[in-house]
């Protein structure tokens, strides 16, 4: 049984991003998060960040506002109606492949014949 990687999406499968856009994703589609919050939600460095979002909003997943709150700036960042689209079926693609990873292990486990002891080789 082949597992498909059909869904994946290079832009969004790299661990960082992943974790931006599931962060963007669990809100509202109009939810904005500040730069700042996110940052230490997912524990990276503002360069880090900055670099993966420069990386998604490239990619038009996700819209970066710049403003002012009083003298000090705010950057935001929001999850686009394409990105939203993508990264729901990047996760799809992901569950695809868990669920076909399950069918593969239980049709192993069906066909596993013992190999003698000493042979060199793991049984399975």
């Amino acid at each position: 049984m082949a597992i498909s990687i059909d869904g994946l999406d290079p832009v969004i499968h790299a661990p960082a991003r992943l974790r931006i856009t599931a962060a963007l994703a669990a809100g509202p589609p109009d939810r904005m998060l500040e730069f700042r919050r996110l940052r230490a939600a997912l524990g990276l460095t503002d360069g880090n960040l900055g670099a993966h979002i420069a990386t998604l909003e490239g990619a038009g997943y996700v819209a970066v506002t710049k403003d002012f709150v009083g003298r000090r700036p705010r950057t935001r960042i929001a999850l686009t109606a394409s990105g939203r689209r993508a990264y729901l079926v990047h996760v799809a693609a992901l569950r695809a492949i868990l669920d076909g990873a399950g069918a593969v292990a239980e049709a192993c486990a069906g066909s596993r014949q013992s190999v003698p002891a000493g042979s060199g080789r793991d049984a399975g």
